[in-house]
C-alpha cells in the first residue's frame, strides 16, 4: 500500500463492540449494587388480615404507595409459619378505597408514609438512574475521539482526511488582472505573451506540431512581481488560475505532499485550459540527496511527484506550470531540464522609467497634490522593487491622513521615503557635544561628496536620529548604472572616509560613529582588489572568499582556493586603498575648511539640509573646481 494511503494507527482500540461491552458491564454492576438489600422476606397478606392486624395493634409502620400498602409488625402474630419480631408484609388496598383506613392508622398511632404510585414514577426513576451513565458514556466517547484526533495529527474523519491530503488552492477563478496592471517588466511580459495564444487556441499549435513549454520559471529578487505576472497571464488568457505555495506541500506525514501534487494537477487537467502557479518553488525543489532522510524525505518525495506529473502530460491538456523563486541556485537540475522548467524568465529591479510607471499604477486611487513630481520620486528611490514602491505610496497616504489632509503632497512622499530607507524618527536626548560631533561627521561626508568629480550628487543630509542611525548623508545617482567604473568606486571610498576624517581634523579624535563607514569601505575595497582587478599589485586575479547572491544581495561564503601569501597581498592592497582614500578626504577638508564650518553651523541649526541648501552653503561647485585646476 502506498505511504500516502496507509491507514492511520490509533493507540486506543477502534473496535466499538469492545467499548460497548465494557460500558454494559459497568452499567450492570451499577444496577446490581444499587438494588436494595432486604434481610427479611416480604409476605403478601390479604387486605382483611391487614385490617385485623391493625385492630390488634400489631403494626409498627405502614407505607402507602397508591393501592399498595407495605409495613412491618411490632410483635409476633399468627401469620403463616413465620412468627418473628419486625416481619415485613405487603397487601393491596381495594380499588374502591377505604376511607376509614387513615383514621384507624392514626388512632393506633401507626407511623404512616405516603408516596405516589410506583407505576407513575417508573420512567422518572429510570431516567434518574441512567443520567450519570449517560454522562459517563458521552465523556467516554469524547475522550476516545479526542485521543484519536491528537495521535493522528488532527485528522478527524474521512472528510477532514481528504482535505488534509488534497490541500487547498488559493484560487480557482479567472483573475481580473491583466498586463495593463503590471507596470515595467516589459521583457518578462514579452517572454510569456506567446503563451496567451496557446491557452486561447491550443489546436492551432498542435496542428503544426508545436509544443509550448510546459514549465516556466520566474526568477527575481523579492517584490519584483513574480506572482503578479503569473496572475496577469491567466487574466489575459481568460483561464483558471491554480495558486499554491511550495511550503504547503510539506507536512509531518510522508506522502501527503505527493498526494497534494497529484490532486492539484488532476484538477488543473480536468479544468484545462489552466495555469498552475507554484510560489516559493525552492522550498520543495532543492537538490535531492542533501537533507536528512535520504530518498525517503518528504520534500524529495514531493519533488519526485512534481517531476513525474510534468512528464505525464499527454499533449492534449492546455496546462502551463509557472514556478517562482529567488533562489534558482539551489534548484534540482532535474527541474530545469528540457520538458520541465526549461524556460527561465528573469525579473529585475525596475529602472527609473519603470519606477515612474509603477508609481502611476499604485497611485490611481490616491488623490495627489499638484506639487507631486513622479520623476523626482522615481529618482529618489533607486533599488526599490515594485512592492517597495507600493509600500511607499501607502505610507505617504497614511501620513497625509494622519495630518488630516485631503491630498497627498510631495512632503508626504519625502517623509515616507526617509522612513522606509532610514526608519522612523527617534526621540533621543543627545548632548550638545555629541550633537556637534554628529554635525561634523555628516558635514564631512557631504563636503567630500560635493567636491569629488565622480561622486553621486548630494540629495539630503540630516542629524535627526532615525532607526539605528544617528545621522545620514544621502546621495542620488544622476543616471542608472549597470557597471561601476574605477574612478567612481575610488570616489565612493573617499566619501565613506570623509566623516571620520572630519572628526579627526576638527575635533582632534575619532568616535565609534564611523563603524558602518569603515565596514562598508573595507568591503568595497576588498571587492575592488580581489574580484574586479583594480589593484596594480594584485592584477586581474579572482581571490575572493565570498560571493554575492544575484537576487538576495547577501554574501555567501566560498571555499578558499588561493594561498596564504595571496591573502596577505590582498590585505595589503585593501589597506593601501583605504589609506589613500582617507588622505584624499583630509586634503579636501583642509582645503575647504571655511565652507565646512559654514555647513556645520547650518546643519546644527536646521538639522536637515536638502540639495539646494547644501549648494547655498558650499557655493558653486563648477567654478571652485575650475579655480582649483588653474591654481594647480
Amino acid at each position: 500500500m502506498p505511504e500516502s494511503q496507509a491507514p492511520l494507527k490509533y493507540p486506543i482500540p477502534k473496535n466499538w463492540i469492545i467499548n460497548a461491552i465494557i460500558i454494559i458491564a459497568f452499567v450492570s454492576l451499577y444496577f446490581a449494587l444499587s438494588q436494595k438489600t432486604v434481610t427479611e422476606p416480604v409476605i403478601n397478606i390479604p387486605y382483611s388480615e391487614f385490617k385485623q392486624l391493625l385492630n390488634d395493634g400489631s403494626l409498627a409502620s405502614v407505607t402507602l404507595k397508591g393501592n399498595v400498602a407495605e409495613g412491618t409488625l411490632i410483635q409476633a402474630t399468627g401469620i403463616g409459619p413465620q412468627k418473628a419480631m419486625g416481619m415485613h408484609f405487603k397487601t393491596r388496598i381495594p380499588d374502591i378505597g377505604d376511607e376509614s383506613l387513615l383514621p384507624a392508622l392514626e388512632a393506633r398511632r401507626v407511623e404512616v408514609k405516603a408516596f405516589p404510585p410506583e407505576a407513575e414514577n417508573v420512567l422518572w426513576q429510570v431516567l434518574l438512574n441512567l443520567l450519570p451513565w449517560i454522562l459517563i458514556i458521552a465523556f467516554w466517547f469524547w475522550i476516545i475521539n479526542r485521543a484519536q484526533r491528537s495521535m493522528s495529527g488532527g485528522l478527524g474523519g474521512k472528510g477532514e482526511l481528504g482535505k488534509f491530503l488534497h490541500g487547498s488552492t488559493k484560487s480557482v477563478d479567472i483573475p481580473d488582472i491583466t498586463f495593463d496592471d503590471v507596470a515595467g517588466q516589459d521583457a518578462a511580459k514579452r517572454e510569456v505573451t506567446e503563451l496567451i495564444e496557446f491557452l486561447k487556441h491550443p489546436d492551432q499549435f498542435r496542428a503544426l506540431g508545436a509544443e509550448v513549454p510546459r514549465g516556466i520559471l520566474l526568477m527575481g529578487p523579492p517584490g519584483t512581481g513574480k506572482t503578479l505576472i503569473a496572475r496577469a497571464l491567466a487574466g489575459e488568457a481568460g483561464v483558471k488560475f491554480y495558486s499554491i505555495s511550495g511550503s504547503e506541500f510539506i507536512e509531518v506525514f510522508v506522502g501527503v505532499g505527493a498526494s497534494r501534487v497529484r490532486h492539484l494537477f488532476e484538477e488543473a487537467k480536468k479544468n484545462s485550459p489552466a495555469i498552475i502557479f507554484i510560489d516559493e518553488l525552492d522550498s520543495i525543489g532543492r537538490t535531492r540527496g542533501t537533507g536528512l532522510g535520504g530518498g525517503h524525505d518528504e520534500r524529495e518525495q514531493t519533488l519526485n511527484q512534481i517531476l513525474a506529473e510534468m512528464d505525464g502530460f499527454s499533449g492534449r491538456e492546455a496546462v502551463i506550470v509557472l514556478g517562482a523563486t529567488n533562489r534558482p541556485d539551489v534548484l534540482d537540475p532535474a527541474l530545469l531540464r528540457p520538458g520541465r522548467f526549461d524556460r527561465h524568465v528573469v525579473l529585475e529591479l525596475p529602472d527609473r522609467n519603470d519606477r515612474v510607471a509603477i508609481l502611476k499604477v499604485h497611485s490611481r486611487k490616491v488623490p495627489l497634490a499638484d506639487d507631486v513630481d513622479m520623476e523626482q520620486i522615481s529618482a529618489g528611490t533607486p533599488g526599490f522593487s515594485g512592492a517597495d514602491i507600493k509600500n511607499l505610496v501607502n505610507e505617504a497616504a497614511m501620513l497625509a491622513a494622519r495630518d488630516k489632509a485631503t491630498q497627498v503632497g510631495m512632503k508626504c512622499f519625502d517623509e515616507a521615503r526617509d522612513k522606509l530607507i532610514m526608519g522612523t524618527v527617534r526621540t533621543l536626548a543627545i548632548q550638545p557635544e555629541e550633537r556637534h560631533r554628529l554635525a561634523v561627521h555628516e558635514s564631512g561626508h557631504t563636503l567630500v561628496a560635493y567636491f569629488l568629480p565622480h561622486a553621486d550628487p548630494i540629495y539630503k543630509v540630516s542629524i535627526i536620529p532615525r532607526g539605528r542611525a544617528l545621522g545620514a548623508t544621502h546621495q542620488l545617482p544622476e543616471q542608472e548604472r549597470h557597471t561601476l567604473p574605477e574612478d567612481y568606486l575610488r570616489d565612493r571610498l573617499v566619501v565613506m572616509m570623509g566623516g571620520r576624517s572630519a572628526e579627526r581634523e576638527l575635533i582632534g579624535s575619532v568616535s565609534s560613529g564611523a563603524d558602518d563607514d569603515i565596514a562598508q569601505a573595507t568591503a568595497l575595497a576588498r571587492a575592488m582588489v580581489s574580484r574586479w582587478g583594480m589593484s596594480k599589485e594584485i592584477g586581474p586575479v579572482d581571490l575572493r572568499d565570498s560571493d554575492e547572491h544575484p537576487f538576495l544581495g547577501r554574501e555567501m561564503a566560498l571555499p578558499r582556493h588561493f594561498s596564504e601569501n595571496s591573502a596577505m597581498s590582498v590585505d595589503k592592497a585593501v589597506k593601501e586603498l583605504l589609506g589613500n582614500a582617507e588622505k584624499q578626504a583630509i586634503d579636501l577638508i583642509a582645503k575647504h575648511r571655511q565652507l565646512l564650518d559654514n555647513l556645520i553651523n547650518e546643519l546644527e541649526e536646521h538639522e536637515t539640509l536638502d540639495q539646494e541648501q547644501v549648494k547655498a552653503c558650499l557655493g558653486d561647485k563648477v567654478s571652485q573646481l575650475k579655480a582649483s585646476h588653474q591654481a594647480q
